[in-house]
C-alpha cells in the first residue's frame, strides 16, 4: 500500500505541474507545451490506473481530485496571478478535509 500512496503522489505531482502549464499551451495551438501537457495527463492518469490496484478507485480519484485542485488553487494564486478570497481559501481547507476524511474512514 506505501508504494499507491507514493505513486499516487508521482501523479498528483504530474497532473498538477500539467495543469500549471495550461496556460503556455495557449489552447493547445502551441504544438510544445501542448505534447507537455497531454503527455502529463496521460502519464498521471496511466499511473492513477496502477493505483487503484492497491486502494480502492473511489478514495485513490478522491486524493487525486481533491489534492490536485487545492495543490492547482495554490499555484495559480502564488505564480499565475489568480485571486485569493477567505470563501476560497476556506472551500480549498473543506477540500483538504474530505480528502482526510476518506482516507480515515477508507474502504469500509
Amino acid at each position: 500500500m506505501y508504494g499507491a500512496v507514493v505513486l499516487l503522489m508521482v501523479a498528483i505531482g504530474i497532473e498538477v505541474g500539467a495543469t500549471a502549464l495550461l496556460p503556455r499551451a495557449a489552447g493547445f495551438t502551441d504544438p510544445l507545451w501542448s505534447v507537455v501537457v497531454v503527455t502529463g495527463y496521460g502519464a498521471s492518469i496511466w499511473m492513477l490506473a496502477i493505483v487503484v490496484k492497491a486502494m480502492p478507485v473511489s478514495v485513490a480519484y478522491a486524493i487525486w481530485a481533491g489534492v490536485g485542485t487545492a495543490a492547482v488553487a495554490v499555484i495559480g494564486f502564488a505564480f499565475l496571478g489568480e485571486s485569493m478570497s477567505w470563501f476560497k481559501a476556506g472551500s480549498l481547507g473543506l477540500i483538504v478535509l474530505g480528502v482526510v476524511g476518506l482516507n480515515l474512514v477508507g474502504s469500509h
